[in-house]
């Protein structure tokens, strides 16, 4: 799965974001299952990207979930 960056999830719908969130969490898991397990995962530094990206999507979730309350 492909990391998204900023401008495009703002484009993004709610829904969207969830099932994007829900993916790249299923694929943080099986990677750090990998970890565990003593072998290298393919790409080391996806494990960062994915869990920057899990941030912005946590963020960007939180502040249009703030918005909605506010209007």
């Amino acid at each position: 799965m492909a990391i998204i960056k900023k401008n495009e999830l703002k484009l993004m719908k709610k829904k969207d974001l969830e099932k994007r969130l829900v993916d790249l969490k299923k694929e943080l898991l099986k990677i750090n299952i990998q970890i565990a397990m003593g072998t290298l995962p393919e790409n080391p530094g996806r494990v960062g990207e994915i869990k920057r990206t899990i941030a912005k999507l946590l963020a960007l979730t939180n502040h249009m979930e703030a918005v909605e309350k506010v209007e």
